[in-house]
């Protein structure tokens, strides 16, 4: 079967089951990364894969082909993909291949590939394709052994690294991804009263959509929040590296609002700390990073991106928007919803303020979501590069890291391609509703005159 390059993404490979993927499919992809790493000195990698259906042929079909190149894969089994960015670390192997389509919907599967911590993105998923595409395959005999002890090591490694000062009352939405089986366990031995919600994993996801970044999402959860009064809801995404947070009001936190309550609490012990927010993020967790005694830094949108700058600078706190959050203060430095939503109940735990109150000094800014804008996959940059251009050429204070983002003395508009679908990435926020709607209307005009 052909290999359609439109799944090699920006970040990850990812399509649909038995349209884009199969078993061969993943034998070639095991093929393509396996020569990838060989040239690069690379012997053994960790494997593991979430809970969709496809996943268990598809482990076994890159392990065919990883160990055709000469690769010894680790099988860890069905895990979260923080368990698998953990087994790297543990077992000190050189990379790592995790089998997820993370929050896609149930007919997806995907892979997502690393060297080291570091993921596998951008110019190098490119290359592997072109060795797939030119079958350019070294070969050799690498072999597939098993390890099932990463999930007691991984849950032990966070408890230990924990310490709650009170018992907190929690509502864990697991999202049937694969990150059920561990925070609820987490919280318990850490002394919490924890309540689970969907915590059995079921590639079909047959309660709800496994992104808890989105408020629909969060519907049931946010009525047991309230109905139980619970201090706080907990949500995972499908592979559980993002988190979602409900405070008790019900009222969900952005991925912004998450950062911003971890890095108070982060600058009283680091002061002077640098602090990454991608370009989505509210003008108020930058005010607030500096308020605190850090130092704000705006970057470009991307897990992968975050995660290499994070190594560059040697950074010890990074997020964004999607509810990413990067920690290596006391911990490893990848994006983990699971060891995040346990910092964030050790927040919880010192005080008796409720998560409403968290940051209730800051300003009110008026903002919109995530706004999709439609375009294409051959124009979108393009498009966004006609848009910023013209602000610059009229004298707009336009920040380019990422798409444009153009701040105004009392708000701001966003404007990017996203690097995963067929869209522009539109946010706003301002002082007054009224001022939200002549940013917004200014940008969305502007990008329809420059289609």
């Amino acid at each position: 079967m052909k290999v359609n390059p439109q799944i090699f993404r920006q970040y990850d490979i990812r399509g649909v089951v038995d349209k884009d993927l199969n078993e061969d499919i993943l034998y070639q992809i095991g093929k393509g990364y396996g020569t990838y790493m060989r040239r690069q000195n690379v012997k053994t990698v960790s494997i593991g894969g979430d809970a969709r259906l496809s996943t268990p042929s598809y482990k076994k079909a890159i392990c065919k082909g990883l160990n055709e190149t000469g690769i010894n894969a680790i099988d860890i089994g069905i895990v979260a993909t923080p368990v698998l960015y953990f087994s790297i670390w543990k077992l000190q192997t050189d990379g790592g291949v995790m089998i997820t389509a993370s929050h896609n919907p149930a007919e997806y599967n995907g892979i997502k590939l690393n060297k080291g911590l570091q993921s596998v993105y951008g110019e190098q998923i490119q290359a592997i394709l072109k060795l797939i595409q030119n079958k350019d395959f070294d070969s050799g005999k690498g072999t597939t052994t098993t390890n099932s002890e990463m999930d007691e090591l991984y849950k032990d490694y966070i408890i230990k690294g924990i310490t709650i000062e009170r018992p907190v009352k929690v509502i864990v939405d697991g999202g049937n991804g694969v990150g059920g089986p561990y925070l609820p366990e987490i919280l318990r031995k850490l002394g919490c009263e924890v309540t689970e919600m969907y915590c059995d994993p079921d590639g079909r996801f047959p309660n709800h959509h496994p992104d808890p970044t989105i408020e629909k999402n969060l519907t049931d959860l946010i009525k047991v929040v309230k109905s139980s009064k619970a201090e706080v809801g907990l949500g995972l995404d499908g592979d559980a590296d993002r988190i979602g947070v409900v405070d008790e009001n019900g009222k969900m936190l952005f991925g912004d609002q998450i950062l911003n309550i971890i890095a108070r609490d982060f600058l009283k012990a680091n002061p002077g700390e640098k602090i990454i927010g991608d370009v989505k993020c509210s003008k108020n967790l930058f005010d607030d990073i500096k308020n605190h005694g850090g130092i704000p830094m705006m970057y470009k949108t991307g897990h992968a991106n975050i995660k290499s700058k994070m190594q560059e600078e040697g950074l010890l706190l990074s997020g964004e928007m999607s509810g990413h959050i990067f920690l290596k203060d006391r911990f490893l430095g990848f994006d983990d919803a699971i060891y995040v939503a346990a910092r964030f109940v050790e927040i919880m735990s010192k005080t008796t303020m409720p998560v409403s109150q968290f940051l209730a000094d800051q300003p009110k800014m008026y903002n919109t979501p995530e706004i999709h804008y439609e375009s294409t996959d051959d124009d979108k940059f393009g498009h966004v590069a006609r848009v910023r251009d013209s602000f610059i050429a009229e004298g707009y204070d336009v920040n380019d890291i990422d798409g444009m983002r153009i701040t105004f003395k009392d708000g701001w508009g966003l404007c990017r391609a996203s690097n995963t679908t067929p869209v522009l990435v539109l946010r706003f926020e301002a002082e007054t509703e009224k001022r939200l709607q002549e940013i917004q209307k200014l940008i969305e005009d502007r990008i329809e005159k420059m289609k």
